[in-house]
């Protein structure tokens, strides 16, 4: 029986090696069936990928040429209005006189905006066609873009108004460093332009921060030229003639000197009469200055008038009905006439004297027995 057992032991099978899992051979097995798949896959997408990368790169290389072409034609535009100078006169742009450095600083800020602007809408552009190649739903995203567009607007719709005020200031060179402007909320030297804000050097030191929004209307009293005038009033009696050609002395003799001479951009001119009062006449005297000396040459004309004047015997008075001193003939004129109430027994003094106050008598009850 043993024997019958061993025999049916040596009579099964023994295992083969080639029925063992090798994990080997099924490693190599799978890569090789993905490099399978994948070359079948590459095969049968690479045309549209090749579309796809060729359509980006299209769209790229025409974004960055156009951009180059669109900052170069800026900047020769910026250099073109840099060179040329507009000054016709009798309009709003005539007689302004704007220097190099002025114009440099203002063509920078106009170029370096305009090139920003430009540089964003084209990149832009392309980075949303480039989605748009790769099949993407831009919808959601210029929703989305649009809802925030929205919120930042009404929430920063105060920055945006100054930033806009901002570029069309430097646009239209409103004013500019050095300047002195009247901003209506604010008024001084001009230290600083920005987009958002102005800084202001008031005429006691201080610095005015002005937003670019606030500003409703603006002086610019440094362009162009400035007026001078002096009102010069006299006696009624004066002659008129004579005042005429000692003030033409003292315009001619101040057109003369330095540094009057450059101050004074035109002629001082006697307009003439001004107002005719009851016991005096305004002669108006006007000058074409610097801009921003029209002070200083009404505070030169009116000392060197005031000097002649007196030289010539000449009487500036003042006021709107100055009265004019005439001379006393008789001194008893300004002495006044007696009074009657200065005799005290006049009867206008006895009559203008207090009524007395009765002192009271005695009485039966305390009469002395």
């Amino acid at each position: 029986m043993f024997s019958t057992v061993l025999r049916a032991a040596g009579s099964s099978p023994s295992p083969s090696p080639s029925a063992t899992t090798d994990p080997t051979v099924a490693t190599l097995q799978d890569a090789q069936e993905s490099a399978t798949n994948a070359a079948s896959w590459v095969e049968q997408n690479w045309s549209t990928w090749l579309a796809i990368g060729l359509r980006v790169l299209l769209i790229l290389v025409v974004a960055a040429v156009l951009r180059v072409v669109v900052r170069r034609a800026i900047t020769k535009l910026i250099d073109r209005m840099t060179r040329t100078v507009q000054a016709v006169d009798g309009t709003a742009l005539g007689g302004l006189l704007v220097n190099v450095e002025r114009r440099r600083q203002r063509s920078q800020a106009i170029g370096s905006v305009l090139r920003s602007v430009a540089s964003f809408l084209i990149i832009g552009t392309a980075a949303l066609m480039i989605l748009g190649t790769f099949e993407i739903n831009l919808a959601p995203l210029l929703a989305s873009a649009g809802v925030a567009g929205v919120a930042i607007g009404f929430g920063a719709r105060n920055l945006v108004t100054d930033f806009l005020s901002g570029v069309f200031m430097i646009l239209e060179d409103q004013y500019g460093v050095g300047d002195t402007i009247d901003a209506g909320v604010a008024s001084g030297e001009v230290i600083e332009v920005g987009l958002r804000v102005t800084k202001l050097r008031g005429d006691n030191g201080e610095i005015w921060y002005v937003r670019n929004g606030e500003v409703k209307r603006i002086g610019n009293l440094s362009q162009g030229w400035a007026t001078a005038g002096v009102d010069v009033q006299v006696r009624a009696s004066e002659d008129l003639d004579h005042v005429r050609s000692v003030l033409n002395e003292v315009a001619e003799a101040m057109s003369k000197e330095e540094p009057w001479n450059e101050r004074l951009w035109g002629p001082v001119e006697v307009l003439g009469l001004d107002s005719v009062l009851l016991d005096s006449m305004v002669v108006r005297v006007s000058a074409r200055t610097m801009p921003g000396k029209a002070l200083s040459v009404e505070r030169e004309l009116r000392w060197r008038i005031k000097r002649a004047f007196d030289a010539a015997d000449i009487r500036i008075v003042g006021g709107p009905t100055a009265a004019v001193d005439e001379e006393i003939v008789d001194p008893s004129a300004a002495v006044s006439a007696p009074s009657a109430l200065g005799n005290p027994a006049s009867p206008q003094s006895e009559a203008a004297a207090p009524i007395p106050v009765p002192v009271p008598g005695p009485t039966p009850s305390n009469a002395p027995k």
